[in-house]
């Protein structure tokens, strides 16, 4: 079984918290995030902190006990620190830029992959081959991520396209003769 549920979530100095009987609200320097809790689940904000608990011994409550609390803490960090995400692209003559509220990829197609940016992120491109996003909302920084990804995914021979900067490409042995 999950421990995480039973640990209370820290409320940095400079973040809001309102829990609001199954809405909870976290707002901070980076912006504001809220969700509702499912009916199983109850917060209270105590010392401080948020505690997350199970409304009753159903087994829906044990599941979502700790994906609530996780989710909670997520918000919390986010609206305080934010998020962000490093993208590498690696290819000769694949590279990405900035252009106003647009991220403009050449990824080896006939034309440029226009990708238009979501309001609550930015992207940086400190180098050509590098794309950094960032946000306060994890989830939304993490789809972003995933779609400029899904452009161009690594291929597993010459290791050309798009990836995580922690990821490892498995590389194949090409032909042989």
């Amino acid at each position: 079984m999950s421990r995480i549920g039973k640990h209370p979530v820290p409320v940095p100095a400079g973040v809001d918290v309102k829990v609001d009987g199954q809405q909870v609200t976290a707002k901070g320097k980076l912006g504001q995030l809220s969700m509702t809790l499912i009916d199983d689940i109850t917060a209270a904000l105590e010392d401080g902190k948020v505690v997350v608990k199970p409304a009753n011994d159903s087994k829906r409550a044990r599941v979502m006990w700790a994906t609530s609390r996780t989710l909670i803490n997520n918000m919390v960090t986010g609206v305080s620190q934010g998020y962000t995400i490093n993208l590498e692209i690696n290819g000769v003559g694949y590279r990405a830029s900035v252009q106003g509220k647009e991220l403009v990829m050449q990824l080896g197609f006939s034309h440029d992959v226009k990708y238009p940016i979501p309001e609550g992120i930015t992207i940086k491109c400190d180098k050509p081959t590098a794309i950094s996003v960032s946000g306060y909302d994890k989830h939304k920084v993490g789809q972003v991520a995933a779609e400029i990804r899904g452009w161009k995914k690594p291929e597993p021979y010459k290791g050309k396209g798009i990836k995580y900067e922690t990821e490892t490409v498995l590389r194949k042995e090409g032909k042989k003769k």
